[in-house]
């Protein structure tokens, strides 16, 4: 039987389990990617900025607690992180839905080129690769790509 996980918009409470699935999905998808906050000051800037003032949304199993983060501002999609034990369970799918569904217009996100796994997911909700950079406009220096989804007609 699969545990029901429910969408919802994230509350100031839910600041410090989504920080631990940034960190957790982080380390397990980017290894190789070097981060230039600590661990508190990922915690602090998820409870200080991003809860409070971003359209933040998490996945939250009834027995795990919240397994999944996805924020919006405006069309950007600008974080989208599932615990590791939970992917490959559709959650990820329902996040990109409902970020179509909250900007009906369009959307665009940026990820590391490493992040193999991540574009053939964005890719198969039919976003496009249109710009490529060698990190210098990124926090950590990595080479990352950016994605944009336009509805079709």
């Amino acid at each position: 039987m699969t545990e029901e996980v429910v969408l919802r918009r994230a509350v100031a409470a839910d600041a410090r389990a989504a920080a631990e699935v940034w960190l957790r999905s982080f380390r397990v998808a980017l290894p190789t990617v070097v981060r230039p906050r600590s661990d508190d000051e990922v915690r602090e800037y998820i409870r200080d900025v991003v809860v409070p003032s971003r359209e933040t949304w998490v996945a939250e199993a009834a027995e795990r607690g919240i397994v999944g983060l996805m924020v919006l501002h405006g069309e950007l999609l600008s974080q989208l992180y599932l615990d590791p034990d939970w992917r490959g369970r559709g959650i990820g799918d329902r996040f990109v839905a409902l970020a179509k569904e909250r900007s009906p217009g369009g959307l665009a996100l940026w990820t590391f080129q490493v992040n193999e796994p991540a574009h053939r997911f964005y890719e198969r909700h039919g976003f496009t690769a249109v710009e490529f950079t060698d990190g210098s406009g990124n926090e950590e220096r990595e080479p990352d790509v950016r994605y944009v989804w336009r509805p079709q007609g």
